[in-house]
């Protein structure tokens, strides 16, 4: 049962990953657009494609987080109260991402658009690398047992997570550009397709080098981290990932934007897989198994029972959501910000 409940929380890591790491990107990409009029047509495109999912793909983190409390509550005490600095980070720009991507909506002059969209896309580069950082601080073994047993300061500032920091933030943009570039030759607008077009290839090739060159900086910072991504299923799941990485860079290349979707998708999962396999069996390296950190059965078996009927409703949901948008049945007319402020 703890083996189930890992799977599920790991699943919804993953999802969390790809629909939300997404969106943080396209905050990464409005950060970088430009001035007001010249980044105007980029602004319009992400706020197109993100506004009918924005909210829904936040429902995964609080679905890892309910799991992790849950079935893990040893393991989420030790977590939270060492890693408390990034945590908060996160939420707070989590907080504040939000709430200036709808008020920015609303905004009437071009000042207040600016001040809304340099919040949005100030949070949206901050939070996944705070997140990133909380993740490189558990896989690197920095968080022992115990109520803020660990540093509050090198748990999370220390190579690996600033490596995995980076790496979120450059997968994110890298996965929102993918997915820009369909809306927009759904949307057919050749110019923005050039735009998100490039931007995905270039985004790819910082990720595919951040993530080689990371495998010195874990060899020697992470050395049994290191171990596990080189051998056994750790190592297929990075070949898979890299592989379908290579893919997608291929599709994008061709102009195939659809299925460059999945194969994006996949190297995500890819990466998710690899590093559970690469610690396994802890939950906490070096300090927490699985099993020593599961809550009793009657616990599990209540989680599982109340989890499968949640997503009895919550799969089908978003399921037809992200279909709608996917097939375009959504889609809103694209204008450039600037533009619907001056007007």
């Amino acid at each position: 049962m703890a083996l189930s409940c890992l799977a599920l929380m790991m699943a919804g890591l993953t999802a969390y990953g790809l629909l939300a790491g997404a969106d943080f990107g396209g905050g990464f990409w409005d950060l970088t657009a430009g001035g007001a009029r010249r980044g105007g047509g980029v602004r319009g495109m992400i706020k197109r494609s993100m506004s009918p999912v924005w909210e829904a793909n936040h429902v995964w983190l609080i679905f890892v987080l309910v799991i992790f409390w849950t079935a893990f509550p040893k393991a989420f005490g030790s977590v939270t109260s060492t890693l408390y600095v990034p945590l908060f980070g996160a939420v707070v720009g989590i907080v504040l991402r939000g709430a200036a991507f709808a008020l920015r909506g609303e905004a009437a002059t071009i000042g207040e658009t600016r001040a809304f969209g340099a919040v949005f896309a100030l949070s949206s580069l901050v939070t996944p690398f705070f997140m990133g950082a909380a993740l490189g601080g558990i896989a690197s073994g920095r968080v022992p047992v115990g109520n803020a047993a660990g540093d509050p300061i090198s748990s999370w500032v220390n190579p690996t997570s600033l490596l995995v920091g980076a790496l979120a933030v450059a997968t994110g943009a890298y996965l929102s550009a993918v997915f820009l570039a369909g809306d927009s030759h759904r949307a057919e607008l050749p110019d923005m397709v050039t735009a998100f077009k490039r931007r995905a290839l270039g985004a790819g090739a910082v990720a595919g080098l951040l993530t080689l060159g990371g495998l010195a900086v874990l060899k020697s910072d992470a050395p049994r981290l290191f171990d596990g991504l080189i051998s056994g299923a750790g190592l297929a799941a990075a070949v898979v990932s890299g592989l379908a990485g290579a893919a997608t860079l291929a599709l994008v290349w061709l102009g195939r934007f659809f299925l460059a979707r999945f194969t994006a998708a996949l190297a995500v999962v890819g990466v998710t897989a690899g590093w559970a396999f690469a610690q396994r069996p802890d939950l906490l390296p070096g300090a927490l198994t699985l099993d020593q950190a599961a809550a009793g059965d009657a616990t599990l078996s209540a989680l599982l029972v109340a989890m499968a009927g949640g997503l009895v409703l919550l799969v089908p949901s978003l399921w037809l959501l992200y279909s709608l948008v996917l097939h375009g049945r959504l889609d809103q007319s694209s204008e450039p910000l600037d533009e619907r402020v001056r007007s």
